[in-house]
């Protein structure tokens, strides 16, 4: 334990933004799950839907500094790319 006032102050801040940030991580990775488990189901207003929650989270990471914004991109990227594949996969088999 730190012995020196700032030192014990840093220790109390770091502590409250780990667990702001493990919050933050969490659920973006719980919005993902559940786009991922409508997209498994082939549901495709409900994929659209949860999508966009998925995106608003990722975003809300983005700019609390949780994650890196090109890695923010790159999932928003991946995420979108999977809901284009069932929508033609749903219109091929129309």
């Amino acid at each position: 334990m730190p012995n020196i006032r700032s030192a014990k102050k840093r220790v109390r801040q770091i502590e409250k933004r780990r667990l702001r940030n493990k919050a933050i991580r969490s659920r973006t990775k719980t919005e993902i799950k559940k786009y991922l488990a409508a997209l498994e189901e082939k549901d495709l207003t409900k994929a659209e839907e949860l999508l966009r929650n998925a995106i608003k989270y990722i975003y809300k990471a983005k700019s609390k500094g949780v994650i890196h914004y090109r890695n923010a991109s790159r999932k928003v990227s991946r995420l979108s790319i999977k809901l284009n594949k069932l929508k033609a996969e749903l219109q091929a088999n129309a």
